[in-house]
């Protein structure tokens, strides 16, 4: 949580801070100079807690529901089979944000929880731009502009025609998702094609970034 607030602020940016704690009871205490440096221009830090609580092991996983439904998104770099940051991804899979989960190490205990994530759906993340690309790229556009005393006029919705270097099957599966969440069983109902044919044209698909893995083992068009 530092790194990232810390990230947040050496780049320019606001970060909010949800604390698991009152803000008289800023914990860590060595975080303190940073939550100053947060509330001074470049964020807010805020707690649903009484101003001098204390911090303990329910007031953090109780908090983390407003950390993912105040995102877009949620990227988690490690965590453990049973770890606050599962519990954060799986609140903001039910309240419909997008998961993303960097990999790791089989082996490795820090990387259980995000390998298993990703088993069930979540984005496999191996650079910033794989989390940049599903907010930079959406099924619509619309371009409003403020002329004729400030009256809005949206432009028409730009066309989802399939990349011209897609297979004949993978352009079914693009048709057939059209501009609606779907998920393989409804596709194969959809275009007619056998499950491993729908299976493959989704991953080939997820690797040219023309479609999005959701959590629920759902896609939408990018």
């Amino acid at each position: 949580d530092t790194a990232a607030h810390e990230g947040a602020l050496a780049s320019g940016g606001r970060t909010i801070a949800v604390i698991g704690s009152g803000l008289a009871q800023v914990y860590p205490p060595e975080n303190l100079p940073l939550a100053q440096r947060i509330a001074d221009g470049h964020g807010a830090v805020v707690s649903e807690f009484p101003l001098n609580w204390g911090p303990n092991k329910t007031t953090f996983p109780l908090r983390n529901r407003i950390v993912s439904g105040w995102s877009r998104g949620v990227l988690v770099v490690e965590a453990a089979e049973r770890s606050g940051a599962l519990i954060t991804a799986n609140l903001a899979a039910e309240q419909g944000r997008s998961i993303f989960a960097v990999p790791g190490p089989i082996d490795k205990g820090a990387s259980a929880g995000c390998n298993r994530l990703i088993q069930d759906g979540a984005r496999l993340v191996m650079d910033g731009g794989d989390v940049l690309s599903d907010f930079q790229q959406l099924p619509f556009e619309e371009e409003t502009t403020n002329e004729d005393a400030g009256l809005a006029s949206s432009a028409p919705a730009r066309s989802l025609a399939p990349a011209p270097d897609l297979a004949a099957d993978e352009i079914k599966v693009v048709e057939a998702m059209g501009q609606e969440q779907r998920g393989v069983d409804e596709l194969i109902e959809l275009t007619g094609l056998g499950a491993p044919q729908v299976t493959t044209a989704l991953l080939t698909l997820e690797l040219k970034r023309q479609i999005q893995a959701l959590p629920g083992s759902r896609y939408v068009r990018i």
